[in-house]
């Protein structure tokens, strides 16, 4: 479960901000929060910001933050890591990225981060805590890595870590228990877009031959209303054709040619039923039916897994009470039984009317007068001259649109334009 995450001087993020999933004392819609540990935690956090704000770069931040865990340690020596700093300003031009995560994994809290640029490594830190105050397990600076004895796994790797590797990936790479189930913590940490989706189609495959999910994402599909009876999962022998409207599956079976079919009623004059028709989900049904089940997949490997899932645009090509269907899901207590998180953007306002969010679930994003990004909560907000929090019965959809929070496009005089 994931507490906060911070990010600085990477792509639009000047300096370093925070997205916080620790809930705040407010009292709406108690089903949003689950106990961990001593901490309650939000289920779902929602991002909000005109175009160029900054939300896809939050969002990359987290996705590349998982990616040099996952990778550094088995990159060469002469390999360069993928970070862009901000670049709009000279004070930060040619300094390190910061990246950092505080997050809950085998009972125990971690604190974990790094400063890297497009060669090096220059900090790396890991700090735990079961009972009491904070702990560091590990601390690395420019001069060297400097190893505590709770950490007993890394002794021995440090002059082993090459300078653009990350400490915690090669003591994974070493079989570091602690550093294992970190590692593991970040591949559960599944970052997707809500634009190109047909890659997650064979995670819905797959779900859908699992007892312990198909029922779920069948009932799932039958509340939303999409107009067919049933899904039916077709497999033939896998054939390669030039300009084959067929989906070849790595999952189930990678030597079959998986499709799914859906099932409609089919009706006489009189307007009695008296048939099936089945249709093809990808050439056949809409662009908002392939979405939301190409995303199922993802989704509920997430709410069975306990994981993080996070979703770029995640309302495009879909109406507004599918996405709340979507986010319903995780803020619900009955369908997320694992602690699953998901963080999501979006330019779906509704959502702030009947999405059922609390305050401290509502992030805005905007930029300063040098561009930079800055991320702020709708329980942190405060009007100027004033200290007063933002009342649970206001209309924060209205008064988003009216610029009231900020974080809005603006569109100048269009009358003076025409």
């Amino acid at each position: 479960m994931i507490v906060e995450f911070s990010v600085g001087n990477f792509l639009s993020f000047k300096e370093p901000r925070t997205l916080s999933l620790e809930a705040t004392g407010i009292t709406e819609h108690p089903d949003s929060v689950f106990a961990c540990g001593a901490q309650n935690l939000l289920r779902t956090a929602v991002l909000y910001g005109a175009n160029s704000s900054g939300k896809s770069n939050l969002i990359k931040a987290m996705s590349m933050m998982r990616l040099l865990v996952l990778t550094s340690g088995e990159k060469s020596s002469a390999a360069k890591l993928p970070v862009v700093p901000f670049r709009l300003s000279t004070e930060t031009e040619n300094r390190p990225s910061f990246f950092e995560v505080v997050f809950f994994t085998d009972n125990a809290r971690y604190r974990y981060g790094f400063e890297v640029d497009a060669k090096i490594v220059h900090a790396e830190w890991l700090f735990s805590q079961t009972t009491g105050k904070e702990m560091p397990l590990f601390i690395r600076e420019n001069d060297g890595i400097g190893v505590t004895e709770a950490f007993s796994e890394g002794k021995g790797l440090e002059d082993r870590t090459r300078d653009n590797a990350l400490f915690l990936s090669v003591v994974d790479l070493f079989n570091g228990q602690t550093a294992g189930a970190i590692v593991k913590w970040f591949n559960r940490w599944v970052t997707v877009s809500g634009l190109s989706h047909d890659n997650y189609r064979n995670k819905t495959f797959s779900l859908l031959e699992r007892e312990e999910t198909k029922e779920k994402m069948l009932r799932f599909f039958s509340d939303l209303d999409l107009g067919f009876e049933r899904l039916k999962v077709k497999k033939q022998e896998f054939l390669m054709t030039t300009g084959s409207a067929g989906y070849m599956a790595q999952e189930p079976d990678e030597n079959a040619d998986v499709r799914i079919m859906t099932v409609h009623k089919k009706f006489d004059a009189e307007g009695n039923a008296v048939g099936t028709q089945e249709f093809d989900l990808r050439e056949q049904e809409s662009s908002g039916t392939n979405k939301i089940i190409d995303l199922a997949g993802p989704i509920f490997e997430t709410l069975t897994g306990g994981g993080i899932l996070v979703v770029d645009e995640l309302d495009a090509k879909l109406h507004p009470l599918l996405t709340a269907a979507v986010t319903k899901l995780f803020n619900s207590s009955e369908y997320n039984t694992h602690r699953a998180q998901l963080i999501f953007a979006t330019h779906d306002t509704n959502l702030l009317t009947y999405g059922g969010f609390r305050r401290d679930q509502i992030y805005f994003l905007e930029k300063d007068n040098t561009e930079a990004t800055d991320l702020y909560s709708l329980i942190e907000y405060r009007e100027e001259g004033s200290k007063a929090k933002v009342r649970k019965d206001r209309s924060f959809e209205k008064d988003y649109i009216a610029g009231r929070y900020g974080a809005i496009p603006f569109t100048g005089n269009f009358s003076e334009l025409l």
